[in-house]
């Protein structure tokens, strides 16, 4: 029963960070958003508790290459929730043979 523990865990885990993830994804498309319906050519961005004056393309490079990086993270995250399901599986199988 404690590796069942450590599997509930972990999929606990996984999803925790899955949904973080999900919510940094969104707030990027959103900023990416409305990056784009400004008409000038710099934004301001947060850098801790003051905002720096940014060219609008720079801004926009660094939120798509966060975003590549969320998606690449989220897929390592399917994987190994797929993987941790697995093992759940074959350990509910194991203990109804018993």
């Amino acid at each position: 029963m404690g590796q069942a523990q450590v599997y509930q865990q972990q999929m606990q885990s996984i999803m925790a960070q899955k949904e973080t993830l999900k919510v940094q994804q969104l707030e990027i498309k959103k900023a990416l958003e409305e990056i784009g319906k400004s008409p000038e050519g710099h934004v301001y961005k947060a850098s801790g508790p003051i905002l720096i004056k940014s060219s609008m393309e720079d801004v926009k490079k660094e939120l798509s290459e966060k975003d590549e990086f969320i998606t690449t993270r989220l897929q390592t995250l399917e994987r190994s929730e797929k993987k941790v399901k697995e093992k759940i599986e074959e350990l509910r199988e194991k203990l109804s043979k018993e």
